[in-house]
């Protein structure tokens, strides 16, 4: 039996598949046209076909019914969370979404930004945001801030924010 190591490992000789010299006479099977065939766009240099291409047919991607929809209200969301508003604002600043943006917090983004309730805060904060946790929100409240739902629609209303809205006006 013998012993098998990184020193006496080989490759197989029978796996790797020497490559085909194109060019070498017709006695080789791939002179002359080097297996291109006579004439035609693939017959000449520079030839790279796009993936899906069917030569001028309408494409299979094309050709298939369209399936599923994009939900209108379904865009990402940038998300900052409580210990970042603790580290970043002082005691009574107001916190929105351009203010978040301009601390480096936030990218703008089209789902607008939510406010998590990861960390404690100790300031009193102004937050006037499109979404917030319940979290969120009830550690902003305890710290004598107060919590403000700028974006309407029905990404908004799934936070509460019709409550808190009706609780202001009225």
């Amino acid at each position: 039996m013998t012993m098998i190591d990184l020193a006496t490992l080989k490759p197989d000789p029978t796996k790797r598949k020497r490559r085909k010299r194109v060019g070498r006479g017709q006695g080789s099977g791939t002179g002359k046209t080097c297996g291109r065939g006579h004439k035609g766009q693939k017959a000449r240099s520079g030839y790279a076909r796009r993936i899906g291409f069917e030569g001028g047919q309408m494409p299979l991607h094309r050709r298939l019914p369209k399936r599923g929809f994009h939900h209108r209200d379904r865009f990402p969301v940038a998300t900052v969370n409580l210990d970042a508003l603790e580290r970043v604002f002082e005691p009574g600043a107001e916190v929105t979404a351009e203010a978040l943006v301009r601390a480096g917090l936030a990218s703008p983004v089209q789902g607008g930004i939510k406010i998590l309730g990861r960390g404690r805060l100790t300031k009193k904060l102004t937050v006037r945001t499109q979404r917030i946790t319940a979290t969120a929100r009830k550690k902003i409240e305890d710290a004598g801030g107060s919590v403000e739902i700028t974006g309407a629609g029905p990404s908004a209303t799934r936070t509460g924010a019709s409550t808190t809205r009706q609780a202001t006006e009225g």
